[in-house]
Parts: C-alpha cells; sequence; structure tokens
C-alpha cells in the first residue's frame, strides 16, 4: 500500500484497475512542442495584424484578446483528449459525424451569411462554423469505416461508401455556398493513396483538373487536338499498341481536313463554333472507329470512350464555372492571369504579395508592418494572416513557419505509420492531409498561386472553430499514437 501511495506521488495515476498508466508517458513531446511554438507565433502575428497602440494585449474586445480565450479553450480540450481512453474514439466516430452533418444541414435554415456563405450558427455571443468541425468527423468516420473487417478499396461497394461519406458534408456545403472548404477535402486523397487506391484514378484526376484549367488557357481548336493527341498518348502507352494510336490520329486528321472546308459553310449559316468542332471530330472519331475494325484492333473502343468523356468534361466544367458567384468566377479568372484586376477582383492578393515582398530577407520587424499597420490587406487577420508572416519577419521568418508546418506533418505521418493498427494509421494520415492542403492552399491564396476561396492558416488565422478543430484534430491523433504505445507496452 505503502509503494502504491509513493509510485501514485510521483507519477499520477490517470485511471485506475488493471489498464493504469502514467501521463506522459509514450506522449510524443515534439508534437506537442511544435503546436505549441505555432500556437505562439500565430497569436503574436494576429496582435500586429489587429494591432491598437490605444488597447491593452488582453484586450477582449479585439480578435487577438478572444484569440487567447480561444487558445486557453483549445488547451483544455487538449486535455480532456488525452485523458479519454482511444477506444471511445472508435465508439463514436459514427455518433460524432451525424451530429455534425445535422448541424451543417441546420445552417442552411438557421444560420447566418458570412461573406456569401450561409455556414454559421449564432448561439448567443459566438458564432460557430460546424464545417471546421465535419472534417474532424469525417476523418473518425473514414477510419472507423475503412479499418472494418473485410473493407479493400479494390471493390466498388467500398470505394462508393468512402465517396458517401465524404461526398455528403461536400454537398451541403455546396449547398451553403461554401465552396472553398469543400475543396479541403480532397486532401483525404492522401490517406486514400497510402491506403491502396488505384494510382489511376490520380492519373485521371490530374488529367481532369488539366482539362479543368486547359478550358481557359488554351482555344477551342489547341484544346480539342490536346484531347485527341492525349488520349492516343495514354491508350498506346497503357496497352503498348501505337499501331491503334496511329489508326487514330490519321483517320481524324484526314477526316478533318476534308470535312473542315464543308463546315465552313454551316459557320456561315449561323452555326455555333463549338457544335461545329463537335460534329467535325464525331465523324472523323466514327471513320477511325471503322478503320481500326478494319485492321483487326482490338480495344479500340477505350479510345473512343476517353475521347467523349473529355469532351463532356470540358462542356460540364464550363456549366460548373457558370454556375459560381461572380466573386468566385473573378478570382479564378484572375489567379490563372485570365484576366487582370489589381483593384478590383485582385485587389487583396495585389496588397497581400506588396507586404510580403516588402518584408525582404528578415522583415521590417515586429509592429513595424506599413501594409499591415495601415490595413491595406482585407481580412490580414483571418484568410491573409501569412502576409503579416511575410511583412514583418520577412522571409527568413515565412521560411520558419512553413518548416514548422512541415514538422508537423511529417509527424503525423510518422504517427500513422508507426501505429499497427487500421483506424489510428487512416486517421493520422486524414489529419496530416487536412493540414497539408490547409497549409498551402492558404499560403498560395497569399502569394497568387492560389484562387482565393477563404481557407484559414491553422492556428495562425483568427477564429475559435477553426483553431478549436484544428486542435481537436491534432490531439486525437496523438492520442490514438499514445494508445498504440500502451498497447504495445501491455
Amino acid at each position: 500500500m505503502t509503494e502504491l501511495i509513493r509510485e501514485n506521488s510521483v507519477s499520477g495515476w490517470v485511471r485506475g484497475g488493471n489498464k493504469e498508466r502514467v501521463l506522459g508517458r509514450g506522449v510524443d513531446w515534439w508534437t506537442i512542442g511544435v503546436w505549441l511554438a505555432l500556437v505562439v507565433m500565430g497569436w503574436v502575428n494576429l496582435y500586429a495584424a489587429v494591432y491598437d497602440e490605444t488597447q491593452g494585449a488582453f484586450e477582449l474586445g479585439l480578435d487577438y484578446g478572444k484569440q487567447l480565450m480561444w487558445i486557453g479553450a483549445s488547451m483544455l480540450v487538449a486535455l480532456l483528449v488525452m485523458l479519454l481512453d482511444d477506444k471511445y474514439y472508435h465508439i463514436l466516430a459514427w455518433p460524432i459525424y451525424g451530429l455534425c452533418l445535422a448541424a451543417m444541414l441546420s445552417t442552411i435554415v438557421l444560420g447566418r451569411e458570412i461573406n456569401g456563405a450561409k455556414a454559421w450558427l449564432v448561439l448567443g455571443p459566438l458564432s460557430i462554423q460546424p464545417t471546421e468541425f465535419m472534417k474532424f468527423a469525417v476523418s473518425l468516420a473514414l477510419a472507423r469505416h475503412m479499418s472494418g473487417y473485410g473493407f479493400t478499396l479494390g471493390r466498388w461497394r467500398g470505394l462508393w461508401r468512402v465517396g458517401a461519406i465524404v461526398g455528403l458534408p461536400v454537398a451541403v456545403m455546396f449547398m451553403q455556398h461554401d465552396v472553398g472548404s469543400a475543396v479541403v477535402y480532397g486532401s483525404f486523397m492522401l490517406m486514400l493513396y497510402r491506403e491502396g487506391l488505384n494510382r489511376w484514378i490520380y492519373i485521371v484526376s490530374g488529367i481532369v483538373l488539366g482539362l479543368f484549367f486547359g478550358s481557359f488557357w488554351i482555344t477551342d481548336t489547341g484544346l480539342l487536338m490536346a484531347i485527341l493527341v492525349g488520349c492516343a498518348a495514354g491508350f498506346g502507352f497503357i496497352h503498348r499498341n501505337w499501331r491503334a494510336p496511329l489508326v487514330w490520329l490519321a483517320s481524324v486528321a484526314l477526316v478533318s481536313i476534308v470535312v473542315w472546308t464543308g463546315a465552313r459553310f454551316a459557320l456561315d449559316v449561323g452555326w455555333s463554333y463549338y457544335y461545329v468542332l463537335l460534329a467535325v471530330s464525331c465523324l472523323a472519331v466514327a471513320v477511325a472507329a471503322i478503320a481500326a475494325r478494319a485492321a483487326r484492333i482490338g480495344r479500340f473502343w477505350v479510345l473512343v470512350v476517353l475521347f467523349f468523356s473529355s469532351l463532356a468534361f470540358v462542356s460540364a466544367s464550363g456549366v460548373v464555372f457558370d454556375s459560381l458567384d461572380l466573386h468566385q468566377q473573378k478570382r479564378i479568372l484572375d489567379t490563372l492571369g485570365v484576366e487582370s484586376d489589381a483593384r478590383g477582383w485582385g485587389y487583396n492578393v495585389n496588397q497581400s504579395k506588396i507586404a510580403i515582398g516588402s518584408g525582404g530577407l528578415l522583415g521590417k520587424g515586429f509592429l513595424e508592418g506599413t501594409q499591415t499597420k495601415f490595413d491595406f490587406v482585407p481580412e490580414q487577420s483571418t484568410d491573409f494572416i501569412f502576409c503579416t508572416v511575410g511583412e514583418e519577419w520577412g522571409f527568413a521568418g515565412s521560411i520558419a513557419v512553413l518548416a514548422l508546418f512541415c514538422v508537423l506533418i511529417m509527424r503525423l505521418v510518422k504517427m500513422g505509420e508507426r501505429c499497427q493498427e487500421p483506424f489510428a494509421r487512416i486517421y493520422c494520415y486524414c489529419v496530416a492531409g487536412i493540414f497539408l492542403v490547409h497549409v498551402l492552399i492558404n499560403t498560395g491564396m497569399t502569394i497568387g498561386l492560389v484562387p482565393v476561396i477563404g481557407i484559414p492558416l491553422p492556428f495562425f488565422s483568427y477564429g475559435g472553430s477553426s483553431f478549436l478543430a484544428f486542435t481537436l484534430l491534432l490531439f486525437v491523433a496523438l492520442r490514438l499514437d499514445y494508445g498504440a504505445g500502451e498497447e504495445i507496452e501491455r
């Protein structure tokens, strides 16, 4: 009894029975240290972004004062997460998913519209964004479903269920007009790749993105030629049969040259240029298919399907683009360089680039940023917080912040790899992907490489929902990693 009391007083029991453990043993303190460093740096830069010399550092009426309260609340949540048995995250995965999805749906009717998105619930003095917590819920749900007995990504049943888990909240976000948050859900592709998703899905996704952006940069004729050649090259590479692509390209070229002369008459009588191109292409494809059959070339239908699928996607992408709000369209066009409006739609990004560029190598110093001090950059405490880092701490400070995020993401990947249970591994990879996409998109927005879609920088951007959600994501991963260590010890 004396030994038990002595051991209790020295180490501190967290729970009793035959599952007792010592708090701190096996915890990844390096990751917690990186988290604390990011929290401190984030608050310092938030303070600089909204600095008011007439107010104190703990003024609760300003963003940095409110953020201090959220930091304190997040630390309390982090402690509770570490004390809770890790088995409950497996048990509660589906209830949490359902609760968060219901909260998102309620915003459509009861929510408040901010910056064009109806995604906030107002609870007294607090504004909660359920979308931020939905990322945590989807990560848990994916880990629960994909770690189940008999699950495999090689079957369509497994794929469509994973797609449904991710797709349901994404559909609600489109209903909320919160397209930016929906983009983040592409981060789960990192976890799916680790779990063995077919690599051709990633290749097709890359082609789809290429077609989407190509539809802005290339003329209709050039895009059509690129699709023709790309489909032929893809068919030849996959099937190691280059005779079929040659027949394809020769037939299309010959028919196009002959028919285009007649098609010009159709243009003269008022046909749309796009429909003439489509008609010529379809006729050329039909001739190519006949030639392939005569030459006894197998699997030629794959090439035809690829071609028409590409055409259909280009048409659909135009419809999707037209369905976006005007400010979203303008931001995409401005980022791609199709249009330029530095004083209009591109004002935020232009001022952000000026602020970051003016910082030089070592920056202007704490509270010395002129772009920041005089509010030239809109939303500089939220979406554009990184421009404060670049202006006041320069290139060196920006690299230091990005290096810390890289370390954090790599620690999450390492935690996932050393976890023996699929549930913990899948969850850790989900969190790593979420952090990676947030950092890439947010920093990309501030330097004009990514359209402005309102994605916060973890632990830097002002916002209680996002700060609490990121902390929850990280510390549940730490708790699962800690629990895996306990299992190994036992």
